[in-house]
């Protein structure tokens, strides 16, 4: 099937998921991993990130856009549209009418239509334009006058492709979205082109192969500081180039297979003079270890099935006693006491250069990695905790039996508009979650209430 995460909900059957599968041994003590790995320091060109001007990096609740927050008015001022569903509507004829439009115009209403498409799931409406729309959109894409109107159309196409979830988008983007990536000279540009190329990959029809093609992409820009794509030291196109990997790779399942020459890119990147890549770096490790511990628990639990088979077998046919092989579990080759060292400096790092905010950040995160690789459990993992008491209980009695500590466990919770609460107990499902906070701005928990795919994602994390 051609659709990668159709193709991982059928065969989870939505059942097991990855999250459902962790335990809590790790293997990320064993003693049969040996050193292979690169010079440290040789990943310290990314620089701090340039700040462009970006819908995102304000709440979309704060944007003062007469298309979104007020009402719409024609550009001959005569007409005046208040229902939401109409301004959309307006929003999608204007870009649609190139003709009449001017540069700013479709700058104006592309900021509009995402702002809309991310606050409302209005899929019938877009679905019924999106033979029209996606070719309007790639049309500004290719030849926008401005970077503005470029990167206004990447977003209206992130929000397009993952509120319709189109088999077909795929197909017809992404050829111009890795151009568009390689060629630009401007960072925002290079930044949602990669994006944008992750939703068209994993909502928009793109097959496994797709995302491993894209992965391989990111893990060449991670290793050459963005010179891959003429963004050298480049600090936010790499970030983004992390960030897709992790999330493509959260939808691989072999993943500790290809994971080798990645985990020696990302470890490298731990060096980086940019918080938000050492950041991505270390949640990218994180999740490699994951995945590798899923792996190597189900091949055991395999392992010893098929033990049990041939002892069975042996048993029946009267030879001589079967004595089992032992199970060798799989390991990545890399230099332990290098990347320990590392994130154990990064959770404490003090340096007066690196911004509170950013200390902030790279403490929680990193101390995070670090239990999370020497317990075996996921993200924001608390082993503190108390014994039950009367007062937990509205004042009811607390048996001696019931008296026994329990620990908090996992912290980290997204809470919902109708009251309910995900508890991110996974490396997998804390990527899923932050990606798509980026695609939907502040209308992340709208399309959770309402897009499928979000729930989706969720459940096959």
């Amino acid at each position: 099937m051609r659709d990668l995460r159709k193709k991982i909900l059928m065969e989870s059957g939505k059942t097991v998921s990855r999250k459902q599968r962790l335990k809590p041994d790790s293997n990320f003590g064993s003693t049969t991993q040996s050193p292979s790995s690169s010079p440290a320091g040789s990943r310290q060109a990314s620089r701090a990130p340039s700040r462009y001007a970006s819908e995102d990096e304000l709440s979309d609740d704060d944007l003062n856009d007469s298309l979104t927050n007020s009402v719409i008015a024609s550009e001959d001022g005569e007409e005046t549209i208040r229902d939401w569903t109409d301004k959309l509507k307006d929003c999608i004829n204007e870009i649609l009418d190139r003709k009449r439009s001017s540069t700013q115009g479709r700058e104006r209403y592309f900021v509009g239509y995402t702002h809309l498409a991310r606050h409302h799931f209005a899929d019938t409406i877009i679905e019924n334009q999106l033979h029209e729309l996606v070719p309007a959109m790639l049309k500004s894409i290719r030849g926008g006058r401005n970077t503005d109107e470029i990167v206004g159309a990447l977003k209206a196409l992130q929000i397009t492709t993952f509120t319709t979830q189109s088999e077909s988008i795929y197909d017809q983007v992404f050829s111009i979205l890795k151009s568009t990536a390689e060629s630009s000279d401007e960072e925002s540009v290079k930044v949602e082109a990669l994006y944008t190329m992750a939703v068209a990959t994993i909502f928009g029809g793109g097959a496994e192969l797709a995302a491993q093609e894209l992965m391989d992409l990111a893990v060449e820009i991670v290793e050459s500081d963005g010179h891959s794509i003429a963004a050298g030291d480049n600090g936010p196109v790499v970030t983004a180039a992390l960030a897709i990997w992790g999330f493509l790779a959260s939808h691989i399942d072999d993943l500790e297979q290809q994971s080798e020459e990645a985990l020696e890119a990302f470890t490298e990147q731990l060096d980086s003079s940019d918080a938000d890549v050492q950041i991505a770096a270390g949640t990218n490790i994180a999740l490699i270890f994951e995945a590798l511990r899923i792996f190597n628990e189900q091949a055991e639990e395999e392992h010893d099935r098929r033990q049990e088979e041939l002892r069975q077998e042996a048993k029946q046919k009267g030879g001589d006693r079967y004595i089992p092989e032992p199970y060798n579990p799989f390991d990545l080759q890399y230099n332990q006491h290098q990347l320990v060292q590392k994130m154990t400096e990064l959770a404490g790092e003090s340096s007066k250069g690196v911004s509170r905010k950013d200390r902030r950040q790279l403490h929680a995160t990193f101390n995070s990695i670090l239990k999370s690789l020497e317990l075996g459990k996921g993200p924001g993992y608390s082993e503190a905790g108390r014994v039950a008491r009367a007062s937990d209980r509205g004042g009811a009695r607390v048996f001696d039996a019931e008296k026994v500590f329990t620990e908090f466990g996992y912290r980290n919770t997204v809470k919902g508009d109708d009251g309910r609460t995900l508890t991110i107990d996974s490396w997998s499902l804390s990527i899923r979650v932050d990606f798509l906070k980026k695609i939907t701005g502040g209308g992340f928990t709208t399309h959770w209430a309402y897009n499928s795919a979000v729930e989706e994602t969720f459940d096959s994390a």
